[in-house]
C-alpha cells in the first residue's frame, strides 16, 4: 500500500462466522457514527466473505475475490472465523485468519492489554487497576511454522517442527521496540521483555540472542528477558510491572489468552495482525457457538480492535484526526462501562450487544466535547 493521505480509506470487512458477525455490525456503526461526527477523513467500508460457513456451503474458507480485497484495502477488519463442527478433510479447522496472516506478511500479532473502570477486578490487588502491557507475538513462523507439515510414521511418531529465522526474529524485535518508544513518548519510560524459553531449547536461545542484538539500536530503551513459564505466573502476581513483551508464536498465542483473563475475558482484547505493508485487525475471542444469534456478545473488544486500525491508519498516513477518532471511540466505551450503568452479559450484567452498542454510540458527542 501507498503511504500517501487519502480522504478516503478502503477497509475489507470479514464479519466471519458466529458472533464475528453481530460484533462486526456493532462495530461498523460505531466506526459510521464516529466519522459523521468529526467529519474527517472517510472509512468505505465493504463487506466480503470468508470463515467456516461459508467453507460449508462453498467449499472455500478465504475465496480469492476476498484475499485480493485484502491485499488492495488499506485496512482489513476482521470478526471472528470458525466453527467447530466445520472441518478440512484433514480434521483440522478453516482458520482464514492464519492464512491471510501468511498471505499478507502479517508477522506482528499487537495483543493490548488494559485495566480500566467498569471492567472486573479479577486481581484483589489494587495495584492490578494499571494493568497495561502489550504482548507482541511472532506470527509467520515458531511452532506454528509447522500448520499442515506435521507428520506422524509408521512407528507410532508424530513431529511437528518449530521454525526460528533471524529474520523473524529481528524484524518483531524491533516492531517491538518500535512499539516501546511510542509508549515512552506518552508515558515517560518503556521496557521490552524477550520470552523465551532459552535455557532448554537452541531454537529458544538464537532467538534471544538475535533480540539482544536488534536491542542494541535502541539505547532509550530498556529491556530484559523472562522464560515464558516465569512470566505467566509474573502475569498472575504482578502484571502491573509489565510493558512490551515479544515472543515466539506458539508462546503468544498461549499468553494473550491469559493476558485477557486479567481484565475479565476476551470480550476486552483487542488485537492487530500487523506487517511492513498491511494491518488487519480482530477481536482476540473467537466465534462463541453458545451465543451465537443471541444477541449476547460483548462488542467491546471488537470496537477497541477499530481503534487500533485508526491509529494505525493515522500513523501510517500522518491523519491525526484519525487518531483522535480512535481516542474518541476508546473514551466513549471507557465512560460507559465507568458509569456503572451499562453492564455486558459477559460480566454478569444484562446489557447485549444492542444495549452496549448504543449506548457507546450515544456517549460519543460528550466524550468528543472533552
Amino acid at each position: 500500500m501507498s503511504q500517501t493521505t487519502p480522504s478516503i480509506y478502503d477497509i475489507a470487512v470479514l464479519p466471519g462466522d458466529g458472533i464475528g458477525v453481530e460484533v462486526m455490525q456493532a462495530c461498523v456503526a460505531l466506526l459510521e457514527a464516529a466519522q459523521q461526527l468529526d467529519k474527517g477523513p472517510q472509512l468505505k467500508l465493504t463487506r466480503y466473505d470468508a470463515g467456516a460457513q461459508h467453507y460449508a456451503k462453498h467449499g472455500e474458507a478465504l475465496p480469492e475475490r476476498t484475499l485480493d480485497a485484502a491485499r488492495s484495502a488499506h485496512a482489513v477488519l476482521f470478526g471472528a472465523m470458525g466453527w467447530p463442527n466445520v472441518r478440512y478433510p484433514d480434521g483440522t479447522e478453516p482458520i482464514p485468519q492464519l492464512d491471510l496472516r501468511m498471505a499478507l506478511d502479517l508477522y506482528a500479532g499487537v495483543r493490548p492489554i488494559r485495566w480500566f473502570p467498569g471492567l472486573p477486578k479479577v486481581l484483589t490487588d489494587e495495584r492490578a487497576e494499571k494493568i497495561d502491557f502489550v504482548l507482541v507475538r511472532e506470527q509467520t513462523e515458531g511452532l506454528f511454522y509447522a500448520r499442515g507439515k506435521g507428520s506422524v510414521n509408521e512407528a507410532g511418531e508424530s513431529y511437528d517442527t518449530m521454525q526460528i529465522t533471524r529474520r523473524g526474529t529481528d524484524r518483531v524485535s524491533r516492531f517491538a521496540f518500535k512499539l516501546a518508544e511510542q509508549r515512552k513518548r506518552r508515558r515517560g519510560q518503556a521496557n521490552v521483555t524477550c520470552v523465551d524459553k532459552a535455557n532448554v531449547f537452541t531454537s529458544m536461545a538464537f532467538f534471544r540472542d538475535v533480540f539482544n542484538d536488534a536491542a542494541r539500536d535502541f539505547s532509550g530503551i530498556t529491556y530484559d528477558h523472562a522464560y515464558v513459564d516465569a512470566m505467566a505466573l509474573t502475569m498472575i502476581k504482578k502484571p502491573w510491572t509489565l510493558d512490551v513483551m515479544v515472543t515466539e508464536n506458539m508462546f503468544g498465542d498461549i499468553l494473550s489468552d491469559l493476558a485477557a483473563g486479567l481484565i475479565g475475558g476476551m470480550g476486552m482484547a483487542p488485537s492487530a495482525d500487523v506487517g511492513d505493508h498491511h494491518g488487519l485487525f480482530q477481536p482476540a475471542h473467537g466465534t462463541a457457538p453458545d451465543i451465537a444469534g443471541q444477541g449476547k456478545a460483548n462488542p467491546g473488544a471488537m470496537f477497541l480492535s477499530g481503534a487500533m486500525m485508526l491509529d494505525w491508519l493515522a500513523d501510517r498516513h500522518d491523519q491525526p484526526e484519525l487518531e483522535k477518532r480512535a481516542r474518541t471511540i476508546e473514551a466513549a466505551l471507557e465512560a460507559v462501562l465507568g458509569s456503572g450503568k451499562i453492564r455486558p452479559m459477559e460480566y454478569g450484567g444484562d446489557a447485549g450487544t444492542k444495549a452496549m452498542t448504543d449506548a457507546v454510540i450515544a456517549a460519543l458527542p460528550e466524550v468528543a466535547g472533552k
